[in-house]
């Protein structure tokens, strides 16, 4: 939803293609249904708390900070709070509302979401990326595209739609995915 909302913000007609019934299914479970939206400590210290080598997200991080994202919450007036460890959470404590805000920002960008349509394959025409073909309702579609934006998340919940699709997909594109492994914490 973050990227739908980017993208049209920089002036890209934007179609958000949602496998599930509704966006935001890995949302309306965090923080207990409260939505752990981010945490209000600086980037250092975000960069810090990443397992393995987090520097390379730095540039990420500054582009679109914590900050960012509280204030397209504020302007869809959502008030949020922090509590204990610096995580944010709305006023509302209910993960509903963040998604609520979201999708008001994306329809007052014109920002079409399709929900059930799980993507099948992104094509390619001369070794550049130019749509997605889509699985809408059991029914085939194709979408052309001059920019396409892979945001599947992992393979952690299948319930929320994590189902790991993406890496197949990033990998039909020529992208490399390490072999994937719980990772595991040390204290």
């Amino acid at each position: 939803m973050l990227a739908g909302i980017s993208a049209a913000k920089s002036g890209c007609e934007t179609i958000i293609l949602e496998k599930m019934n509704a966006c935001g299914r890995k949302m309306r479970i965090t923080g207990k249904g409260r939505c752990n939206i981010t945490n209000a400590v600086n980037i250092s210290e975000f960069i810090k708390n990443i397992p393995g080598n987090g520097k390379f997200l730095y540039s990420c991080f500054q582009k679109f900070t914590n900050e960012d994202i509280i204030k397209i919450l504020k302007e869809e007036n959502l008030d949020t709070k922090i509590e204990r460890g610096n995580r944010v959470f709305p006023v509302t404590d209910n993960a509903q509302s963040v998604i609520d805000a979201l999708y008001k920002r994306l329809k007052k960008l014109n920002v079409k979401v399709i929900l059930n349509a799980e993507v099948t394959n992104i094509i390619l025409e001369n070794e550049k990326i130019s749509g997605v073909n889509y699985n809408e309702n059991g029914k085939e579609q194709k979408i052309y595209a001059d920019k396409v934006i892979l945001a599947t998340g992992g393979a952690s919940y299948k319930a929320t739609g994590s189902t790991g699709d993406g890496y197949n997909l990033a990998k039909s594109v020529g992208h490399t995915v390490t072999p994937l492994k719980p990772r595991t914490y040390t204290t």
